[in-house]
């Protein structure tokens, strides 16, 4: 199975809080998660991965090289979101997507039919 992970944005708590809320609430695919940290480092979203309820059909071990490979490969990205975690102050989070390629690929594409 194939991952993808990405960092998406800076959100304030609350906001990333309710966001999770009405997500969790609609019918949604199964392979994908936002999840979100209050700090930018690897080891901050690696534990977010790990206390994600385990999805019966993810291989958790692969996800998380998904999430290492991203990390080694996106300083310039990685540099800029934590730039961006900052100049918003506390009672922030940095947001990411982690989810199974197929499974955001069919969530886009639901978008467009919308």
């Amino acid at each position: 199975m194939k991952y993808t992970f990405n960092i998406v944005g800076v959100s304030p708590v609350l906001q990333f809080f309710n966001h999770q809320q009405k997500y969790l609430s609609q019918p949604k695919s199964e392979g994908v998660e936002y999840l979100g940290t209050p700090v930018c480092t690897l080891d901050a979203f690696i534990e977010t991965v790990e206390t994600v309820p385990t999805k019966e059909s993810w291989e958790m071990d692969e996800a998380i090289k998904t999430v290492i490979d991203f990390w080694m490969n996106n300083s310039e990205s990685i540099r800029y979101w934590k730039s961006r975690l900052l100049d918003a102050g506390k009672d922030n989070l940095i947001v990411a997507r982690l989810a199974e390629i197929e499974a955001l690929q069919a969530e886009f594409n639901m978008l467009f039919y919308k």
